[in-house]
């Protein structure tokens, strides 16, 4: 009977890990309503994490159950009544050897891929695009120091701008939605420089999604990397407690085509560009048109993000309808 119960622990965990996965799971790029496990995995370092996490959670389940079992087992079997001369053995050379060396064997067997998925984390590829994240109280600031060193403030979008996006059928999830989402290119290496203004506090940089979580600290500059493998929008907030407005520090990543950041990318460069000419203008007229062009280049790249969003979000004859006038 003993070696019936073992050996179908491991049966009964499988089952039981199945059937809550079923009950609910995780979205992707965004908490979900009853969620259960990890936000769906958008990038390499994302879906290694899954895979641990699953493989960890088998052999937790497994033993919880192999307990559990082995204890109404014993609470049968060894009971006054059924049991009433106790057996006086206080020694168990083999099983005393067995509780030792299959722990082991466990640490073991969950240390290896633990430990190539520290290396995978933290073995970065050559990027792409770098991205310099900043954390302030209580915004961020992402600046893209190989295209022409632009940058924006990243702040919570307020109710009333997020029902403006809700009405054009953009998703804008509370507590999340961003006035200047950052921009990545799909399939490509990103790798972000992580830190925290000098007179600031420690924050945290994280994207659940795409398995990235640092901490920005003042004076340090630390890196994560990720390469997503899918478009779409993917937020995360600062996982660090930095102060009052914690809570309302999110990060919203959009990944796009590569036309897309293509043409997102220029119109920011250019706008930095006139920005730049602008504070060198001495002519108030000039710095008046130059101020007003930099406005409309602006104006140019949240456009090209409205329609990706659009787009992502299946309205595909509104993006259209968008371009159209644009023209």
């Amino acid at each position: 009977m003993l070696r019936r119960i073992i050996c179908s622990a491991p049966a009964a965990a499988l089952a039981i890990i199945f059937l809550a996965a079923s009950s609910a799971w995780a979205g992707m790029g965004q908490p979900t309503p009853g969620q259960m496990g990890l936000q769906g995995a958008a990038s390499p370092v994302s879906a290694e994490i899954h895979t641990f996490y699953n493989f960890v959670n088998i052999i937790i389940v497994a033993i919880t159950v192999f307990v559990m079992l082995l204890m109404l087992y014993v609470m049968y079997r060894f009971n006054e009544r059924s049991n009433p001369n106790p057996s006086r053995t206080a020694h168990n050379t083999v099983l005393e050897v067995a509780w030792t060396v299959i722990p082991i064997l466990i640490l073991v067997a969950i240390s290896i891929p633990s430990f190539r998925l520290l290396h995978l984390q933290y073995s970065y590829p050559k990027a792409d695009i770098t991205i310099k994240a900043t954390g302030y109280t209580w915004y961020w600031t992402h600046a893209y120091p190989d295209l022409g060193d632009f940058s924006f403030e990243t702040r919570m979008l307020d109710d009333a701008s997020r029902e403006e996006l809700i009405a054009e059928n953009i998703p804008a999830p509370r507590n999340l939605a961003v006035d200047n989402e950052v921009v990545v290119p799909v399939n490509k290496v990103v790798n972000v420089l992580v830190t925290a203004a000098p007179d600031g506090v420690i924050h945290n940089w994280t994207i659940p999604s795409f398995g990235s979580k640092v901490d920005a600290v003042p004076g340090r500059v630390t890196t994560t990397w990720f390469k997503p493998t899918v478009e779409g929008i993917f937020y995360g907030q600062c996982s660090e407690l930095c102060g009052k407005d914690h809570a309302f520090m999110p990060i919203g990543v959009r990944v796009v085509s590569e036309e897309t950041f293509a043409a997102w990318s220029e119109a920011m460069q250019a706008a930095n560009a006139a920005g730049t000419d602008a504070r060198g203008e001495k002519d108030k007229t000039k710095r008046r048109e130059m101020l007003h062009e930099k406005k409309n280049l602006l104006k140019k790249a949240k456009e090209i993000i409205r329609k990706a969003a659009l787009r992502q979000s299946g309205n595909r004859k509104l993006a259209q309808a968008g371009a159209a006038e644009t023209r």
